[in-house]
């Protein structure tokens, strides 16, 4: 079984052709040869402190290892004077009792190291998928949205175009033409898609994704998370690789929760100071962020990230924000043959295609933020239609879900057009879009699903508009029925 620790070699050999040694051969492969050293008492990675020295299985900087001679020199040697030492009680003597489960940092507070010789670009430029293989790859996944699928579909093509000429330096050949990028900000209702959108992009790139709740953030030195800690979750997404999380996509959802607060006699941590500091990661700029945590302290690793090269997608509902689009479009012209009907964008179901910056900066987002999310894309709402079609068209649609749950029952599910007009209407009236779609089939399916195992003889379920309606039951066929 000791074979399975050791690598075979077979470049070490004389000029004879023969091994060296027997064990010169073997190398033995260790799991943390990837990952950076982490000095156990200031947390700092190695490329940060220079090499370090191990003493039993901790691994310490030069600093701290000086503040320890330091103490040594002032009388007795007394780890407790050492700022965030880990072991406050532990004589020198104690060292080689260590193991390396007493001292071992998780994996995930570990950097890997970054290899200088690995300059090579993330993305080829033949390997970026064109706008329309993004989009025919989006329309699996998402339906309807056109509008919205093509302006994002061009915008991550232009992105990681941006992405290729910093990596391959090929800025400078064209009489120095910066690309700058092209962050994109989603403007849709609930349950519209802009969360799936982002989910089957980073998954068609096949790049780290990170998602976080702009509710959730505040500003620095209140309780709440550092605007740092989207950044951190992207290179957990990346398993700790800095490389290529710098190349990966952050979607900040609930962007509109971080507006400016109107008529509050309190300080607003949540709202404009947050817009305020998100401006330098939007931009890009070199930031310090916790590794394995979304909070710094003494005992988190910190790392460098760049976010030049992160494309920020920022997503929200807008709440009212239609009728401040409306408010606007009505008061061009309020008397005369010209004047617009008060009521004639009521009905408009692509009522936020119309959205403007002055709309969203009365909203409450200020003018910077708004500068730095240049594309603006509009998801309109889900109509009946639509919705019939989210139920049995795309990749993972809910339907295809439910065929294979009871498939592995060797049990025919299929559902009669009208019970799909039938969900597609309840949905419409709960209005949170296509997530209503599930919790409604969960509510009737749930007997059906508690049912079926029990009789072995069924071999197909037919759900009827009528067992919807609560007027009869679904229509059961045995096993040999034709």
């Amino acid at each position: 079984m000791e074979d399975k620790e050791y690598l075979e070699e077979t470049k070490d050999r004389d000029e004879g052709g023969k091994a060296v040694s027997e064990e010169a051969g073997k190398t033995p492969v260790k799991d943390d040869d990837e990952y950076e050293k982490i000095c156990y008492v200031c947390r700092r990675p190695e490329s940060k402190t220079g090499p370090m020295v191990t003493m039993g299985g901790m691994n310490l900087c030069h600093d701290c290892m000086q503040k320890a001679f330091d103490s040594v020199t002032q009388g007795g040697f007394d780890l407790s004077k050492i700022q965030n030492m880990p072991y406050m009680n532990l004589n020198l003597s104690e060292f080689g009792n260590l193991t390396n489960q007493d001292v071992e940092i998780p994996k995930k507070q570990k950097i890997k190291k970054r290899t200088p010789e690995a300059k090579k670009p993330e993305f080829d430029l033949k390997d970026i998928p064109a706008p329309h293989v993004i989009k025919q790859r989006l329309d699996e996944y998402v339906i309807g949205q056109e509008q919205a699928k093509k302006v994002i579909s061009v915008a991550v093509y232009n992105h990681y175009k941006r992405v290729f000429l910093v990596d391959s330096d090929k800025r400078d050949e064209e009489g120095n033409v910066q690309i700058e990028k092209s962050n994109i900000l989603m403007i849709g209702p609930t349950g519209s898609g802009k969360t799936y959108l982002v989910k089957t992009l980073a998954k068609l790139l096949d790049v780290p994704l990170a998602i976080a709740d702009a509710t959730s953030l505040t500003e620095a030195g209140y309780i709440g998370d550092d605007i740092e800690s989207v950044v951190s979750k992207l290179l957990a997404a990346a398993d700790n690789d800095v490389d290529r999380a710098q190349r990966g996509i952050i979607f900040i959802d609930e962007i509109d929760k971080i507006a400016k607060k109107k008529n509050t006699n309190s300080r607003d941590v949540s709202g404009e100071s947050v817009q305020q500091e998100l401006l330098k990661l939007l931009e890009g700029s070199n930031v310090e962020v916790p590794v394995g945590s979304n909070q710094k302290n003494a005992l988190t690793p910190m790392t460098t990230v760049s976010t030049d090269n992160i494309l920020f997608i920022c997503g929200g509902a807008f709440p009212d924000l239609e009728d401040i689009i409306k408010e606007r479009l009505t008061n061009k012209s309020s008397i005369g043959f010209a004047a617009e009907l008060k009521d004639k964008f009521d009905k408009d179901p692509n009522i936020l295609g119309h959205v403007m910056n002055e709309d969203l900066r009365k909203f409450g987002m200020i003018p910077e933020f708004l500068g730095r999310l240049p594309i603006t894309v509009t998801l309109q709402s889900l109509t009946k239609e639509l919705l019939v079609r989210i139920l049995k068209e795309p990749r993972n649609a809910i339907l295809k879900q439910y065929e294979k749950l009871l498939e592995l029952d060797e049990v025919k599910l299929v559902f009669e057009d009208d019970a799909l007009e039938w969900i597609a209407e309840q949905a419409m009236k709960k209005e949170t879009g296509a997530r209503a779609l599930r919790s409604i089939i969960e509510d009737f399916m749930l007997d059906i699903m508690y049912e079926i195992p029990k009789d072995p003889e069924i071999g197909s379920v037919v759900i009827t508009r009528a067992y919807l309606d609560k007027n009869g039951g679904p229509l059961i066929r045995m096993r040999g029925y034709h």
